[in-house]
């Protein structure tokens, strides 16, 4: 799975807004070519305040901020996917509050390996570099996820 598989796979999900990072989308220079997708039922995700996607590919690292996974490495990519509490403790074991104290011994330079966020685990982001036969279909499962959750924090509440 490359990363333009990632992007059609997750823009095929519909109501999803794909905007890759560029000089023309007016994004700092260090986030250009890294994609994120927002739920845009209505065409205007990018006017709405607060621009939280809900999944991301990245494809560089931020020094000082997220440079755990060495991305800078030639072809390797992340996928990141914010599955929420109760499925990242199933997918990686211990709860996003509690991954501080799990954080020391993960490799998160690993490859085609479900991890946590190195920089989103406690907000229940869950990621993967480069996708592969042990990660590919489930990353897809928690990716729809992901749009079904941001698809039901943006219903109206009753």
């Amino acid at each position: 799975m490359d990363q333009d598989e990632v992007i059609r796979f997750v823009d095929g999900l519909g109501e999803v807004d794909v905007m890759t990072a560029s000089r023309e989308s007016g994004a700092p220079e260090i986030a250009w070519g890294d994609s994120f997708f927002l739920y845009d039922p209505d065409g205007r995700a990018r006017e709405r305040d607060g621009f939280t996607p809900f999944a991301t590919v990245v494809t560089r690292d931020y020094p000082g901020f997220d440079a755990d996974s060495d991305l800078d490495r030639p072809g390797v990519f992340r996928v990141n996917a914010a599955v929420g509490r109760a499925l990242f403790e199933e997918v990686v074991g211990h709860a996003p509050a509690a991954h501080a104290e799990h954080r020391v011994g993960i490799d998160f330079t690993e490859l085609d390996r479900l991890l946590p966020h190195p920089a989103y685990a406690a907000q229940g982001w869950v990621s993967v570099l480069n996708p592969g036969p042990r990660t590919g279909e489930r990353i897809r499962e928690l990716l729809v996820l992901a749009r079904d959750r941001a698809a039901a924090r943006h219903r109206p509440r009753g």
